[in-house]
């Protein structure tokens, strides 16, 4: 039965691989020796082929060759050139309103301090009790600086926050929300344009967190109204390790809001040198020190990628990959007592499937020794994160029943 079964779900993949518009892209991604489903893309996406060569041609050339003078050939503009590439292909944002600088962290703090700098009469800080704890030790954080009020949300954990939910505690004491697009533990998708008309309908700002869905889940920051928004590049847009984030703010408000660390790269002549700080009036303003350039090339590949196959065609595989995931779990591990943690409608879930049994600590180290590298949240919580174009359908449904293998064992 197991065995007639298992052929049952590979069988599937193995049709919906062959119909998937976006299968040869998997050739474009590095190989990883002794690894046979890389299951953790929504926290480190994997390094594209030709990223080696790359970054040996930029220390023989841009840096070894060109030395000081790319600084002024190219590398000035570079956060501002990448910030708008981000845009264009990831999160429906015009050029001059995104920028790549510092860590997510970082810009987090720095648009929180803007915002909430830029209404005195306003008390409160939104935030959801369940966020990923940088957004949350960040909040309290500004909190105690500004002496804002916290007022914190807690939604269902799997069907995360709602405009209902948003709607209940805002009012004009709020200054500013801030929310993940995509929860970070179960993959529920927030309603992105009704949350922010909400939080304006209170005259409020809104802050959206997208780590979890730039890159695999479309948006569009201009026509919803977005205030700003942070996510960072190792996730879906393959970054590597520690790669910079970014940083969306619109365009009406820059000039007005005003980022806490002021650094010379956010000065308005840049290299006056002056006797005191004026800030620039573009996007450059949330800039502060010299820019991480070499952190900065290995996402160019990968969103060459992004552009030439389309977000709409990324979630469109995404939504097969996660459909296919929450499947291969009611046959297989459902059974077993593992529990679903992610939303069951594809339409309320972004790009990772989370489950959760008691065993699964233990069950995670057995499945890395043998290869198969899924993602464990504490306390006992799976995230299959899977990455659209270097992730397939077979790879799927193969971590799935490792898993359930580890179980048995």
């Amino acid at each position: 039965m197991t065995d007639s079964l298992d052929t049952r779900l590979l069988d599937r993949a193995r049709a919906l691989d062959a119909a998937d518009p976006l299968h040869a892209h998997l050739d474009a991604f590095a190989d990883a020796p002794g690894v046979t489903a890389y299951l953790d893309g929504n926290s480190l996406g994997r390094p594209l082929r030709d990223t080696p060569e790359k970054l040996a041609a930029f220390v023989r050339e841009d840096w070894g060759t060109r030395l000081i003078r790319s600084w002024d050939e190219q590398w000035m503009a570079l956060p501002m050139e990448l910030g708008d590439r981000i845009g264009r292909v990831a999160l429906g944002a015009a050029a001059g309103q995104t920028v790549v600088a510092d860590s997510t962290s970082v810009l987090i703090y720095k648009l929180m301090r803007a915002a909430l700098g830029a209404e005195s009469s306003r008390t409160e800080l939104v935030i959801e009790a369940g966020n990923f704890p940088t957004d949350r030790f960040l909040a309290e954080g500004v909190a105690a600086e500004t002496g804002m009020t916290l007022r914190w949300l807690e939604p269902d954990p799997v069907r995360g926050v709602t405009v209902d939910d948003v709607a209940a505690v805002v009012s004009e004491r709020t200054a500013l929300v801030s929310l993940s697009h995509v929860d970070y533990r179960s993959g529920a998708l927030a309603d992105m344009p009704a949350i922010t008309d909400a939080v304006h309908a209170a005259g409020a700002l809104m802050m959206w967190d997208l780590c979890h869905s730039a890159g695999v889940v479309p948006m569009q920051l201009d026509e919803w109204g977005v205030d700003m928004a942070v996510g960072c590049t190792y996730k879906y847009l393959n970054g590597g390790p520690g790669s910079p984030a970014f940083a969306y703010l619109r365009r009406d408000l820059q000039g007005v809001l005003r980022q806490p660390i002021q650094g010379w790269w956010s000065a308005a002549d840049i290299f006056a040198m002056g006797p005191e700080y004026v800030p620039a009036d573009d996007i450059r303003q949330l800039l502060s020190g010299t820019p991480p350039v070499t952190s900065m090339l290995a996402m160019q590949g990968m969103l060459d990628l992004i552009e030439q196959s389309s977000i709409a065609q990324i979630r469109a595989k995404s939504v097969s990959l996660t459909d296919l995931a929450v499947e291969a779990y009611d046959d297989v591990l459902a059974p077993l007592g593992v529990r679903l943690l992610s939303p069951r409608d594809a339409d309320l879930r972004g790009g990772h499937v989370t489950i959760g049994h008691p065993d699964f600590r233990a069950v995670t180290q057995r499945l890395w020794a043998d290869g198969i590298i899924p993602d464990f949240r504490f306390p006992d919580g799976i995230r299959l994160g899977l990455s659209p174009l270097s992730t397939s359908h077979v790879e799927t449904v193969t971590g799935v029943l490792a898993i359930r293998d580890a179980l048995r064992a």
